[in-house]
């Protein structure tokens, strides 16, 4: 792999293979600290550091308790302050305890975004405790945490429309909301065609298991300076869609980059010109 995260990453899938799988069936849910998966995945990626589980003070997290579609589950994050080159969040990895893949994904701010805010859609493969690991760019760490009540998504087939031949693979749409403002925060949304295969998925026909391939890194920059960038996995729901925010400072180009698990890079922009 690429990098030291991914690697860590890798590692860790790998030794939580070796853990027993919790049934998380019981209502109430199960206290957030008592899943074994967690406190590895805890020490592996945070080590001894105290994360605060304050973090309702930091984002609000949400997501439906009970999904309509465990392959695609949409979560909110919204921040309650604005990002400022003195006090802004460094970083927000999503975690979704019984997982194969629990890291779903590792979210790179900067002072440009202007909100931290992220939305993206998820698989969840059993009953689990969805967490928001906050860290502030003092390093200060806190935790948001929410139930959610689905199976089965992890393991979903790929729609018709990623399915069949790969002639869409890795077309991207980037689209920002109307009359954008100079030194203000705009959203704006990234749509990737992409399958996301998680490896889980059998072929009816052959009885084989498809090959896992899916977006591991996105790069998002305004004007030629970075702005987010993010490490995902397959936990990630096909055809990955983020919302997210940057603040243009003057006319620019807003871009994209997305790398996939085969290696192969995609790259969309779009022009802005704030009012």
């Amino acid at each position: 792999m690429k990098s030291t995260t991914r690697s860590r990453w890798v590692a860790l899938a790998a030794s939580l293979l070796l853990l027993p799988l919790t049934v998380l069936a019981a209502d109430p849910p199960p206290p957030p600290q008592n899943n074994p998966v967690w406190q590895k995945l805890r020490a592996g990626l945070f080590q001894a550091r105290p994360i605060s589980d304050d973090g309702d003070k930091v984002i609000e997290l949400m997501a439906p308790e009970r999904a309509e579609d465990a392959a695609v589950v949409p979560v909110s994050i919204k921040t309650r302050f604005a990002q400022t080159p003195e006090h802004y969040i460094k970083t927000i990895s999503v975690i979704l305890d019984n997982n194969p893949a629990p890291v779903a994904a590792v979210f790179h701010m900067t002072p440009d975004t202007g909100r931290a805010d992220i939305e993206a859609r998820v698989r969840v493969e059993q009953y689990t405790h969805l967490r928001a690991v906050v860290e502030m760019n003092d390093g200060a760490l806190s935790m948001s945490t929410v139930y959610l009540k689905a199976s089965g998504g992890c393991s979903t087939p790929a729609g018709k429309e990623t399915s069949g031949p790969a002639t869409n693979l890795g077309k991207m749409k980037l689209t920002i909301e109307e009359n954008p403002k100079l030194n203000q925060p705009v959203m704006a949304q990234l749509m990737i065609r992409h399958p996301n295969l998680s490896g889980l998925t059998m072929d009816q026909v052959t009885r084989l298991y498809e090959p896992p391939r899916y977006v591991r890194k996105i790069e998002v920059a305004y004007a030629g300076k970075p702005v987010m960038t993010a490490d995902v996995d397959f936990s990630i729901s096909e055809n990955p869609n983020f919302r997210f925010y940057f603040t243009p400072k003057a006319d620019g180009v807003l871009t994209a980059q997305v790398e996939d698990s085969d290696e192969l890079t995609f790259k969309t922009s779009l022009n802005v010109k704030p009012q």
